[in-house]
């Protein structure tokens, strides 16, 4: 299909520090510009190569292992800055089009801009998220999931014992179907975790480190970790250890009350100081 192109449309893809837009920075980038004649220019711009650019900082490894790039890849690569002029002109005029591109990818590239001193307006191209248009076009309700599952259409939709029927009968029908079926996680691992077994699909529904169920708060290797706020990334116990008045605006703060209980019970397992 031949896309009716006003301007160029730009698809693009970024791969980062982490998902902190004000803070992280950008690794690699790809970018498959349509023009409005049919023809295709990109970059990289031999197929098969890597667009791979030097962050100025350390790249955490848990970023690493989920794109395969690490510190010694991007060593003597050139850094945002010294290649944004002629990214900004290859942009110039564009449409910008990708997947989950609003949420992030937009938002990354504009700050990378600004701190190489160039100003990239968004307000007047227009930004085409390839995931919202999935999301919206596909439904993910309890109802399409029964058509799709079940292949049935669910007559009382919103009816509260009508809704867990179908969802036992969409949770029996996933485990027949995927019975056996491979699952590839972000680390390339292979298993078959739709099982019959309530343990391994816990761990498998289990989709982050969060311990506080909204994910304020996450299990990492060196402890329980903020994920929120001017200590995100730093333990609760090294937080409460130096700064002591957080854990009161915590408790006195709109926050959920495992997250609370959770903090008050790190707090308590703390040395008491003695004079």
């Amino acid at each position: 299909m031949k896309l009716h192109l006003k301007k160029p449309l730009a698809f693009f893809d970024l791969e980062s520090t982490g998902t902190d837009v004000a803070k992280d920075r950008i690794v690699e980038l790809a970018i498959l510009k349509i023009m409005p004649d049919g023809s295709i220019q990109q970059k990289p711009e031999v197929a098969g190569e890597r667009y791979l650019i030097n962050p100025g900082m350390p790249i955490p490894l848990e970023s690493s292992l989920l794109h395969g790039i690490y510190d010694q890849d991007v060593q003597g690569k050139p850094s945002f800055q010294d290649v944004s002029k002629g990214l900004y002109k290859f942009l110039h005029d564009c449409d910008l089009a990708g997947f989950n591109s609003n949420r992030f990818d937009v938002p990354l590239l504009v700050e990378e801009f600004n701190r190489a001193g160039l100003f990239f307006d968004v307000r007047e191209r227009n930004l085409i998220d390839v995931q919202t248009i999935f999301h919206l076009m596909e439904e993910r309700t309890l109802k399409a999931g029964y058509k799709f599952y079940c292949g049935k259409d669910l007559a009382d939709a919103h009816e509260a014992f009508a809704d867990v029927k179908a969802t036992y009968d969409v949770f029996l029908a996933q485990l027949e179907r995927y019975q056996d079926v491979s699952w590839h996680n972000k680390h390339g691992e292979v298993s078959t975790p739709i099982q019959n077994d309530m343990d391994a699909l816990h761990k498998f529904c289990k989709r982050n480190n969060a311990v506080d169920l909204v994910g304020r708060l996450s299990q990492e290797d060196n402890g329980v970790v903020f994920n929120f706020g001017k200590h995100k990334g730093r333990t609760v116990e090294e937080v409460l250890k130096q700064e002591p008045s957080y854990y009161d605006w915590v408790m006195k703060g709109d926050f959920p009350v495992l997250t609370k209980k959770i903090m008050q019970e790190i707090k308590e397992k703390l040395p008491i100081k003695t004079k």
